[in-house]
């Protein structure tokens, strides 16, 4: 099965409201960080190495605290501009805006040069097997030499000012555009011309993103997850590492070098779908963790589902069991993705 093309309009845009609508109901939210010390600041707050990034070069990343907690997943972009550019969670969005201005406050008080800056623009996915197929119409630049997780400033369907990044949180070939949000709706309109766009809403974006192995913040890792235990543990640059100069870095870096007591896993099964707070069980009918997210697999037919378990029960190919509406049906341990990415890479 093909998987479909679609504009995800729900990431920082709709089109019923109007540009400046309440940030609460955006899904993105959108940071510069400036001045010489900007990779200082945003490494003593994340676990990647925002040194070694090219221009343009983006990462996914993680703010963590002293627990080794994650408080939030985000990408970090190093722009040509002379800045950063963060894009988070905007549930996470007070939380995160206090950490990193508290962090500012405390750097410039030891004489740093380093700025934020609130990006109020609007953000649209284009996400899909031709997605840049349909972009190309409206912009001049080449797209092919767009690789996975970096970014360009371009005009776009005669919106100037707008960066296209080659990301997506769907496992597929896309595109996320920071538009000025006077823009947006005429962009959105713009590629919705296309008989290839289709709307998707959350819900399409659940199903791609929990295909594709790929973490919702707030279900299936959280403040009380480390880096680790959610399978991320590759979002620790390998200096940062030998450094331990992150936040929670004297309890996540042994963890990578040692069992951890819980695991993220992928499960599948036939039957019944499995949701998240779904009990998990042994075979022997104990229960051992819980499902934290799940959904039918379009593309595979069968019921695909992240949850925690002990590290013992983590290899993939473990039979178990999940309770799915009070009845016990049979669960095996899977690699993730379940469903290969597509990303797009320069050959």
């Amino acid at each position: 099965m093909q998987r479909a093309m679609g504009m995800m309009a729900p990431l920082g845009f709709r089109l019923q409201a109007v540009p400046s609508a309440p940030r609460r109901t955006l899904s993105c939210a959108q940071t510069k960080i400036l001045g010489c010390d900007r990779v200082k600041l945003m490494e003593s707050l994340v676990v990647g190495d925002i040194a070694e990034l090219r221009p343009n070069q983006g990462t996914l990343s993680l703010f963590t605290n002293e627990a080794g907690g994650i408080l939030d997943d985000l990408i970090v972009t190093n722009t040509s501009e002379g800045h950063l550019y963060v894009v988070s969670n905007a549930g996470c969005w007070d939380k995160d805006l206090a950490l990193m201005q508290d962090k500012v406050r405390e750097l410039k008080n030891r004489g740093s040069d380093v700025g934020l800056e609130i990006v109020d623009n609007a953000l649209l996915a284009l996400q899909g097997p031709t997605a840049a197929q349909v972009l190309q119409a409206g912009v001049a630049d080449d797209l092919r030499k767009l690789p996975f997780m970096t970014s360009a400033v371009m005009e776009v369907f005669g919106v100037s000012g707008c960066r296209v990044t080659r990301c997506g949180y769907t496992g597929e070939d896309g595109v996320e555009i920071s538009v000025p949000a006077t823009g947006a709706v005429h962009l959105a309109m713009a590629l919705l011309k296309n008989p290839e766009v289709k709307l998707a809403g959350l819900a399409a974006r659940d199903s791609l993103r929990l295909e594709a192995g790929l973490c919702l913040y707030g279900s299936d890792i959280d403040e009380h997850t480390t880096p680790v235990e959610g399978s991320l543990g590759w979002t620790l640059g390998k200096r940062r590492r030998v450094a331990m100069d992150f936040p929670g870095a004297k309890v996540i870096v042994p963890q990578l070098k040692g069992e951890v007591q819980r695991r993220r896993v992928g499960l599948i099964c036939e039957g019944a779908p499995m949701r998240a707070y779904n009990p998990i069980l042994s075979t022997e009918g104990t229960k051992i963790g819980i499902v934290t997210s799940g959904c039918p697999s379009p593309c595979l037919k069968k019921n695909v589902a992240m949850g925690y378990v002990p590290f013992k029960y983590s290899q993939p190919g473990t039979q178990l069991l999940v309770e799915v509406r009070r009845k016990q049906q049979m669960a095996v341990v899977s690699k993730m993705p379940f469903v290969p990415t597509n990303y797009y890479t320069l050959k």
